[in-house]
């Protein structure tokens, strides 16, 4: 697996920098932000009701205890909740799948994951204990599914959703095989 990009400055080339990783070579399949965003929906959909219903109950229920600022400014709540709930929607989902990249490699599974913080993860295919195929109902609806890759340690245990299904099955029945075959090897 060539994961990290020696630099002619950094470690072993007579400089500074330390050696860098290179992003995974696949991204996820493009139908993932359609089901992100189906996700962010559904979540900030129920933010916002929740906040309209609030705002509905304190204006009904005529609190009289409530400070001035909060009784002229009650719609402020729901009317933020559900900008931002846009702005999520609209935003979160092609974030996150310019970030989400993964590759097998003959003797690892290499992840790159986050938002803010990026988190590489690279999993010895020899460590693989389960490889796990889950589908969510909107997965399941645009032909998606996700593998969890399970090692001993829960820091060693990498996740890709947003693959296509079929894509996922036989990604899971390769690292299963190539996982078993590596413990005989070992033994």
């Amino acid at each position: 697996m060539t994961a990290v990009r020696r630099d002619p400055e950094g470690p072993g080339g007579g400089g500074p920098h330390p050696p860098r990783l290179r992003p995974p070579a696949h991204r996820v399949s493009p139908r993932a932000v359609a089901h992100w965003a189906i996700e962010y929906l559904l979540l900030w959909g129920l933010a916002f009701g929740l906040a309209w219903g609030v705002a509905v109950w304190i204006e009904e229920a005529h609190w009289h205890g409530l400070p001035e600022w909060l009784d002229r400014h009650l719609w402020l709540l729901p009317a933020l909740v559900g900008a931002a709930g846009v702005l999520t929607v609209a935003v979160a989902p092609v974030w996150r799948y310019r970030v989400h990249r993964w590759e097998v490699e003959a003797d690892v599974v290499y992840t790159r994951t986050g938002w803010f913080s990026r988190e590489w993860l690279l999993v010895p295919v020899g460590r693989i204990q389960t490889v796990d195929t889950k589908q969510g109902w909107i997965e399941r609806l645009l032909g998606l599914a996700t593998i969890e890759v399970n090692t001993a340690s829960h820091a060693g245990s990498s996740e890709v959703s947003g693959l296509p299904a079929r894509v996922a099955t036989r990604l899971a029945e390769d690292l299963a095989h190539r996982a078993h075959d590596l413990r005989d090897d070992a033994t």
